[in-house]
């Protein structure tokens, strides 16, 4: 069966070269400003994310092993399918700093939907759903970033969400057309000391370089802002998670998935909104509701999800992912729709997309061209439709891609 997968692999890779030689040439701009946040979203993709799922002491070494693999088809994938949507005259994809970082963060969508399943599903599986899931996530990009416009710069709901409930979908399909026992699928996410202690290496990575993620696509002030207000809203929730874990825990200790995890959930809780808060208490606030709604999530509504409903999330990623995601996201339904497009400089929100007709704001300017200026309860609309369209894309796409992936049945998990 590995012999199966290696030849899957080869000609995979011979196909994307062909693509690559066809289609893809350098663009003449070079970004040097995007490199170093690039580095950062790098470091988050193959270190975090591999190691945070490494708390598996069945699957350490395929958790690390296979983000490496998974990864690295992706981001060749992901450029290419997000540069068919912008050819040039020449039909020819122009790639830059700008197209990397963005393939990589699209391979961290596949990586937050392998976390539900990581462990029951094959390599080939794994690849399939990788493939299969970055075409729905560009499709929903486009719709969701410029046909909707919503705001969304750090990714709460194209990322996010969308990873999550992907991945939850395809869980629940698994589910559907296996009978593994309750007890299999739950004993996948024990642990032990070691594994614990390297899967915090992969959460100190994640919590320190999440500003970077959060602010990569924008500039200027809304960057700087972007960086302080993902570190706030981290630092409140890393202290929210800590007396949580202990208040819900019966002996009244931490729980390491807690530590591991729910520190993390301020960095998603914010990315809607990073760059347009103008009030450092604000980001608390978000990253402070985020701590405590993730620790909730694993210690009361996992167990009741697993119980009542046969969804088995391996690593967690609704309460990480998921649940965050959807408070960014109604956040930023919130804080629009409460904006006056004559408010003070030092208000709440700035260069809203479609809101302000005299800002220089390469987003709004964007907008315009589509929409013409909106008024803030229309954009909060938006916002909203944003997130029900991703939600549904997510869930119908993870259904068939599930579904899909019986064609792979006998090509098993190759053992690492």
């Amino acid at each position: 069966m590995a012999v199966n997968v290696c030849w899957v692999l080869i000609v995979l890779q011979a196909l994307l070269v062909v693509l690559f030689a066809v289609y893809v040439r350098y663009e003449d701009n070079y970004d040097a400003m995007k490199y170093p946040l690039f580095q950062d979203i790098h470091v988050m993709l193959f270190v975090g994310f591999g190691f945070l799922m490494s708390f598996l002491k069945r699957y350490g070494f395929s958790s690390v092993g296979f983000t490496l693999l998974l990864a690295s088809c992706i981001i060749q994938w992901a450029m290419l399918c997000q540069g068919f949507a912008r050819l040039d005259d020449d039909y020819k994809i122009r790639m830059g700093i700008v197209s990397v970082y963005k393939a990589d963060i699209a391979a961290g969508v596949i990586l937050i939907s392998t976390g539900a399943v990581l462990g029951r599903v094959s390599l080939m599986q794994l690849i399939a759903m990788g493939f299969l899931e970055t075409v729905v996530y560009c499709i929903n990009l486009h719709l969701g970033s410029e046909v909707l416009r919503a705001i969304d710069a750090g990714g709460s709901m194209f990322v996010h969400v969308f990873g999550a409930y992907f991945g939850l979908s395809v869980s629940i399909v698994i589910e559907r057309t296996n009978n593994a026992d309750a007890s299999d699928e739950i004993s996948l996410r024990t642990s032990n000391y070691s594994s614990d202690l390297f899967a915090m290496i992969g959460t100190l990575f994640l919590w320190l370089y999440w500003p970077s993620f959060n602010a990569v696509d924008l500039t200027g002030a809304e960057q700087q802002r972007a960086i302080i207000n993902t570190y706030l809203s981290l630092a409140a929730c890393c202290v929210l998670s800590f007396a949580c874990s202990i208040l819900t825990d019966n002996d009244k200790k931490l729980d390491m998935m807690h530590v591991q995890n729910a520190t993390l959930a301020g960095g998603v809780a914010i990315g809607a909104v990073a760059g347009i808060l103008k009030q450092p208490w604000v980001a608390v606030v978000i990253g402070s509701l985020a701590g405590i709604i993730s620790v909730l999530g694993y210690a009361k509504l996992m167990p009741i999800l697993e119980t009542n409903f046969r969804l088995y999330d391996t690593c967690g990623v609704h309460n990480l992912h998921g649940m965050p995601g959807l408070l960014a996201s109604v956040a930023s339904a919130v804080i629009v729709g409460v904006t006056s497009e004559t408010g003070p400089p030092d208000s709440l929100y700035q260069d809203l997309p479609g809101m302000n007709s005299s800002s220089d704001s390469r987003a709004l300017k964007a907008n315009l061209s589509v929409f013409g200026a909106r008024k803030a309860g229309e954009q909060a609309g938006y916002q909203i439709a944003a997130l029900t369209l991703t939600m549904t894309m997510a869930v119908i796409g993870g259904a068939i891609t599930e579904l899909g992936e019986a064609l792979f049945p006998e090509i098993n998990v190759v053992k690492v």
